[in-house]
């Protein structure tokens, strides 16, 4: 006698049928968590981490936008998108002001190859910016639902608390099994609210108090470029093997392997000799490109003051006025001084001829 199936149809979706917007939940002012149904009742079969595009209707014609899909193919009957309406936003403005329950649109999909299920680990770190947080949200919720004891880090940087997205989902999760590690870090607290987690730049040194075992970990990525570059340096100079590291982006979609873009990420190479020019000292140093700019002003003699020596304090800060140097700092440095041609030589190495005013 054939076993009679009780919730779903025997048939998976496929992007023949419109989806059915069947509810939306506010995450936060500009964040909203769309979740999607099938109207004949047809169950999604996709691996957690994959995308979604979707045709949207948008005033002066339709667009094709790729979302995340942040509901775990382990809750099969629905499926669900978490948008955040960016500055000058299309598509996703357009989801926040009119999509409501009720409502069809077309779908293609699922595809993507960013997946915990394509990299098997025992242990896995997952790194995020914004609502890069979505394929790690499926990811930890495949983890939760498949009843095997995770080892999961999740390093999430949000601009403020208020707006670490999933927050109350993940700690539920959290609270109850020890495989599950929130480490949360912001730009700036919430007004008349205390924050007792991280704060600032994700940097090396957080990173090794996040997860102090980072080097025998799967590590996975997502948000915005200039935030995984700077997740693809700290990882490089900490000795990593990048062969365990995975990111998606918010760029074009990788459906295939032979979709996905190379990385070529700037790395200092001991067999290449550079010069270094002191300007002001009137003093040329040749030296490897592995070496400090702060470790060959010593070897010439000249004293440029120095502190922590691992780009914390900001205490080596100078000013570079021609050539580039590859940094990888912790926090001593901001963005406008590094727009204005200053480093810090303690973590600066000089890629080509470097002159600095020293």
């Amino acid at each position: 006698m054939a076993q009679r199936q009780l919730n779903w149809s025997a048939t998976p979706w496929d992007d023949s049928e419109l989806l059915e917007c069947a509810m939306v939940i506010p995450e936060d002012a500009n964040t909203a968590t769309f979740g999607l149904r099938a109207p004949s009742g047809a169950w999604f079969d996709y691996i957690p981490g994959q995308f979604i595009t979707l045709e949207l209707p948008v005033p002066g014609g339709t667009v094709q936008r790729t979302y995340t899909i942040s509901s775990s193919p382990s809750r099969p009957v629905s499926i669900s998108v978490t948008v955040r309406a960016q500055k000058n936003s299309v598509g996703g403005r357009w989801m926040l002001d009119h999509l409501k329950p009720g409502m069809k649109i077309k779908a293609y999909g699922p595809s993507g190859i960013f997946s915990s299920h394509k990299h098997p680990a025992k242990k896995q770190l997952f790194i995020s910016a914004g609502s890069g947080i979505t394929p790690m949200m499926s990811m930890t919720t495949w983890a939760w639902d498949s009843s095997e004891m995770p080892d999961i880090v999740f390093v999430h940087a949000a601009k403020r608390p208020s707006e670490i997205i999933f927050r109350e989902r993940l700690e539920q999760l959290a609270n109850r099994v020890p495989g599950i590690q929130l480490r949360f870090t912001v730009e700036e607290s919430d007004a008349f609210r205390s924050w007792h987690g991280y704060r600032g730049r994700l940097s090396q040194i957080m990173l090794g108090l996040m997860a102090p075992d980072y080097l025998e970990r799967e590590v996975f990525c997502c948000g915005p470029e200039p935030f995984m570059q700077g997740v693809r340096d700290m990882l490089n100079a900490l000795g990593f093997d990048m062969a365990h590291y995975h990111q998606e982006s918010f760029g074009a979609p990788v459906r295939t392997e032979a979709d996905q873009p190379l990385i070529h990420d700037v790395k200092p190479a001991d067999s290449v000799m550079v010069k270094v020019n002191f300007a002001k000292s009137g003093k040329i140093a040749d030296c490897r490109e592995t070496e400090s700019i702060l470790s060959v002003a010593k070897r010439s003699g000249l004293n440029i003051p120095s502190g922590c020596n691992f780009g914390l304090c900001g205490t080596c800060k100078i000013k570079k006025t021609e050539g580039d140097v590859h940094m990888v700092h912790n926090g001593g440095i901001s963005d406008e001084e590094i727009a204005d041609g200053f480093i810090l030589a303690c973590c600066s190495k000089p890629m080509g001829r470097v002159v600095l005013e020293v």
